[in-house]
């Protein structure tokens, strides 16, 4: 999660309060196309990801270890360096073998190197991906989406609309890198989830819901905002061709996760009715959730839905959890910290021993070594 301050991008201008998924920025050889505005005045894009189910598309690390050390060579081979890129390129290697603590000035704070701009260097970049900008179309000007709708009709694109950025309130419109962690391994383990009833909880734009839709029997995507719901439902009708071969069923629901009921009002957008309740507590096996755990207050409310709706579970449940630990400096500590994900280790600890005679719950980490089917960047974090 970024916090950009007065940054433009092409016309757009981010707030101080602005918040940034780095997945927008990070999309190789794609165009973030600009369609509409939402309900609030946000611009709301449209953004393509191409399931590679040929992983050998993506970068290897040999690659790109190559693409360095070639670039460290030219640099030693005689091209000369300033005193500040030559400082750089230490800095960036005592990153690589100390992580974190190599961003750390005397004083202590947070110190971002700078690389070399190098010809050598860009190479290397565009190994790992391409940066993109979004594109402002004109309405009516169809010329301009005739490449994407000649892609639209990939049986491996999915199509996803979001907000490019966002106050906090309404991140979950944007794309997260744990929802792409958590879509690649739906895809590793197509067999473990197909014909499952799943439950998603926060589920954003419903990207992971949609990759859960093509081999689960039917999901029920969660969130709370009428705005935010609207958003989801439009990119689960976007993405039907996905999911038709396998009939899986993708229904957008609200979960409020500060309330201890099911939102049941017939007049309520986005409401369960009493059939759907009891489909749910009769069938789902599995429940997930990807990258909700940033707010210590929506952490707690969180895992009170979710003892509530295993509570009334008929069969056992496997709960899926993907979320990127983010490094923040703060004053109260003078010193880099994980609050929101101590916090959040904290309570799943508290979950799993907790003393109840009519429930267990045990927790195992997921080793990240499983395939890669989306761009983005799998970073030690997630």
């Amino acid at each position: 999660m970024v916090d950009v301050t007065e940054k433009e991008m092409d016309n757009c201008t981010f707030k101080s309060d602005t918040v940034l998924s780095d997945v927008h920025l990070h999309c190789p050889n794609k165009r973030h196309l600009m369609v509409r505005l939402n309900a609030v005045g946000q611009p709301v894009f449209l953004s393509y990801f191409k399931i590679l189910w040929n992983t050998e598309d993506l970068p290897s690390e040999k690659h790109v270890r190559e693409a360095v050390t070639e670039r460290e060579h030219q640099y030693r081979s005689g091209d000369e360096l300033c005193d500040q890129d030559r400082n750089n390129l230490k800095k960036e290697r005592e990153l690589n073998s100390e992580g974190v603590e190599a961003l750390l000035d005397d004083d202590g704070d947070l110190d971002v190197v700078r690389r070399p701009r190098r010809a050598s260097d860009l190479e290397a970049e565009d190994l790992l991906r391409d940066k993109v900008y979004p594109v402002i179309l004109m309405k009516g000007k169809d010329d301009a989406f005739e490449d994407e709708e000649q892609e639209c009709a990939c049986s491996d694109v999915v199509k996803i609309e979001h907000t490019m950025a966002t106050p906090l309130e309404d991140v979950g419109k944007q794309v997260w890198r744990a929802a792409f962690l958590l879509a690649d391994y739906i895809l590793f383990k197509r067999d473990t989830f197909r014909c499952c009833s799943v439950l998603e909880l926060g589920g954003g734009t419903g990207i992971t819901s949609i990759i859960m839709g093509t081999v689960a029997k039917r999901v029920y995507c969660t969130d709370v905002g009428e705005d935010l719901l609207a958003m989801c439902e439009q990119n689960v009708a976007l993405n039907k061709h996905l999911m038709e071969p396998g009939r899986g069923e993708v229904k957008v629901k609200e979960l409020d996760w500060l309330k201890d009921e099911f939102c049941t009002d017939p007049e309520a957008p986005y409401s369960w009715s009493e059939e759907e309740i009891a489909n749910l507590h009769d069938h789902c096996s599995v429940i997930m959730a990807a990258d909700v755990f940033y707010d210590d207050d929506l952490t707690d409310a969180l895992f009170r839905t979710l003892y509530r709706i295993t509570h009334n579970l008929r069969h056992s449940c496997t709960v899926y959890l993907a979320l990127e630990k983010r490094l923040n400096f703060t004053l109260r500590h003078m010193d880099v910290t994980c609050e929101a994900y101590s916090h959040f280790r904290n309570t799943l600890n508290d979950l799993e021993n907790l003393q109840d005679r009519k429930m267990k719950y045990t927790v195992e980490p997921i080793k990240l070594d499983f395939c890669q089917f989306l761009v983005y960047e799998r970073i030690e974090q997630l």
